[in-house]
C-alpha cells in the first residue's frame, strides 16, 4: 500500500501501474444519485471557487455528481443520500471556505412505462416561405430492463435501449442517428413528469423523408415528439428510490422502531439479534427518511442507530405520485 500526493489527472477508480507491466483493474460501480439540493454562491469570487470546488470533490467521489439548470439558472449538486449531501456541504463551508446557501434537499424520482405502444408517430413539419423542415418518425415503446437488453445486445446506456428497425430505407441513414439521439436525450430530460425515464426500449419501425426538406435537427425533434406521444399512451408512472436501511437498537425500544418503520411506508425485511441489541433491516422510500437518524435517536434516547443506502427504484403507489405532482405544480419546477 503506498500513498501519492499531488495527482491531479486521476480519479477515483483509476489504475496507477508500471508503464512496462500495463494492467487495469476493473472499475467499481456507483449508482445514479438518488437525492439533490440547489447551491447558490453568496459572492462573485465564491461563484469561481465553488465551480472549482464542486470539480475537485467530483474528481474524488464518483458517487457525486453537479450540473447547472438552465430553466431555473441554479447549480444542482446530487448524491446518495441527506447525509452525503451534508458532508459536501460541510466540506465545502468549513474546508473549503466558500460561502453558499443550499436549498431544501429534494428527491430525485424517476418515470418509465407499464404498458405497449405501438406504431406511434412523430411528425415534425413546418413550411415558412424557403427550405422547410420535415422528419417524419413511427416507434413502438415497451417496458424493458438490463437482462433483457444483455440478451438481445443492446446497448441499454442510462437504462434506455434505442433500436433501429427500418427496413427498405423508409428513412435514409443519416437521419437515424439524429431520431435516436432525440428520442434519448427526451428521455433523459423526462417526457411526462419532468424526471429521467428509465427501464424502456424504443423501437424505430417506420418513418419517411423529403428529399428538400428532411434534415438531422427535423429528424431529432420527430423523434422527441414520437417518444413524448407514445410515453402519454404507455402508462406512465412515477418511480421512487427505495433506501435498504439497517437499524441498531436495544431491545427495549424495539416497538418505537418497527411502528416507525411502518409509518414511513416501509417494510421490514427481518429483524436479528446481536448480543444486547436488535438489527432491524428494512426497505423504505428515500422520501421518508429525512431528518431519520434524528428522529431515532428520540425514540431510543439516542441509544439507536440506523445505516442506509440505495437499493432500487420501485413504482410509486398512485395516492404518493399525485401528492409529488401536485407538490411540484405548486412549487414550480422540482426536476433533479
Amino acid at each position: 500500500i503506498v500513498a501519492v500526493v499531488g495527482i491531479k489527472d486521476s480519479y477515483t477508480g483509476d489504475t496507477l501501474c508500471d508503464p512496462d507491466k500495463p494492467i487495469i483493474l476493473e472499475r467499481m460501480h456507483f449508482p445514479e444519485p438518488v437525492i439533490s439540493m440547489s447551491i447558490e454562491p453568496k459572492g462573485s469570487d465564491d461563484k469561481r471557487r465553488l465551480s472549482d470546488a464542486l470539480a475537485t470533490i467530483r474528481r474524488e467521489d464518483p458517487s457525486f455528481r453537479y450540473s447547472y439548470d438552465d430553466e431555473t439558472g441554479q447549480t444542482i449538486i446530487s448524491g446518495m443520500g441527506e447525509l452525503h449531501l451534508d458532508i459536501i456541504r460541510t466540506k465545502i463551508v468549513r474546508d473549503m471556505k466558500i460561502n453558499v446557501e443550499v436549498g431544501k434537499s429534494k428527491v430525485s424520482y424517476r418515470e418509465t412505462i407499464t404498458k405497449k405502444a405501438e406504431y406511434v408517430r412523430g411528425l415534425h413539419k413546418k413550411q415558412s416561405g424557403g427550405r422547410g423542415q420535415f422528419g417524419d418518425v413511427i416507434i413502438h415503446l415497451e417496458p424493458f430492463t438490463a437482462e433483457q437488453a444483455a440478451a438481445e445486445e443492446l446497448d441499454f446506456e442510462d437504462n434506455i435501449a434505442v433500436e433501429n428497425a427500418i427496413v427498405g430505407g423508409s428513412i435514409p441513414k443519416e437521419f437515424i442517428k439524429p431520431a435516436m439521439d432525440g428520442i434519448r436525450q427526451t428521455a433523459k430530460t423526462g417526457v411526462k413528469f419532468g424526471y429521467p425515464m428509465i427501464n424502456i426500449k424504443v423501437t424505430i419501425v417506420d418513418g419517411s423523408s423529403q428529399d428538400v426538406d428532411s434534415s438531422q435537427v427535423a429528424f431529432e425533434l420527430a423523434g422527441r415528439l414520437a417518444l413524448i406521444a407514445a410515453a402519454d399512451q404507455a402508462g406512465p408512472v412515477l418511480l421512487e428510490p427505495i433506501m435498504k436501511v439497517v437499524v441498531t437498537v436495544p431491545d427495549e425500544y424495539l416497538g418505537n422502531i418497527t411502528g416507525d418503520i411502518s409509518s414511513r411506508r416501509g417494510m421490514i425485511v427481518n429483524t436479528d439479534d446481536r448480543g444486547v441489541v436488535k438489527m432491524v433491516n428494512a426497505e423504505i422510500p428515500l422520501s421518508e427518511l429525512f431528518g431519520y437518524t434524528t428522529d431515532i435517536r428520540g425514540m431510543s434516547q439516542g441509544r439507536a442507530s440506523a445505516t442506509m443506502e440505495f437499493l432500487e427504484y420501485r413504482q410509486m403507489p398512485n395516492s404518493m405520485m399525485k401528492e409529488v405532482l401536485e407538490a411540484q405544480a405548486g412549487g414550480g419546477k422540482d426536476k433533479k
